[in-house]
């Protein structure tokens, strides 16, 4: 009796092979849908929008495991007096061992027209007046663009001043060591 060849599934052109990986694309494609609303964090509401977000307010403000001197030859009681007081307003950058805090831009909710940004440095391992340097920048809307305009006299010195005795009172809760 002869033999008869039989079809092979791959060379009539079923459509079920060709049909394995879409369907496995299509459910890999459908579980990453469902499983993308999981990344946010919840509903946004408008005020969520508008309040300034500072995640370094979540770490170690020693920058170096709570050390009283940080590797940078910066004073630690200056630089977590410098985050504590600055955290109103979002931090762009944050280097711990070169003494620098670049805030991004910031409006008061009292001051629509108005915004400021600030930069410390911290230059000195010693606690002192002269060891931080603060800029305040400020800019005005006009029409539709920001115009560069100096803020008050006093503003970066009363923002230093505050730096300063927060940084006295950090020393103090640590039984006044500058080691």
């Amino acid at each position: 009796m002869p033999r008869r060849p039989m079809p092979c599934p791959s060379a009539s052109g079923s459509a079920s092979s060709g049909s394995r990986p879409a369907f496995w694309l299509a459910g890999a494609a459908l579980s990453g849908l469902l499983l993308l609303p999981a990344c946010s964090s919840g509903p946004r509401t408008s005020s969520d929008l508008t309040a300034p977000r500072n995640h370094l307010l979540h770490e170690d403000r020693g920058a170096s495991g709570g050390e009283d001197v940080l590797k940078g030859g910066v004073n630690a009681y200056l630089w977590r007096a410098t985050l504590d007081t600055l955290s109103f307003m979002p931090v762009a950058t944050a280097d711990a061992e070169g003494g620098i805090i670049l805030t991004d831009w910031y409006t008061p909710p009292a001051a629509h027209g108005e915004r400021f940004k600030m930069t410390a440095f911290i230059l000195d391992r010693r606690l002192r007046s002269d060891a931080l340097r603060l800029t305040v920048f400020r800019q005005v809307q006009q029409g539709t663009e920001w115009v560069d305009t100096p803020p008050a006299a006093n503003t970066a010195s009363d923002i230093a001043a505050r730096i300063l005795s927060r940084a006295r009172k950090l020393r103090a809760d640590n039984g006044n060591r500058d080691d």
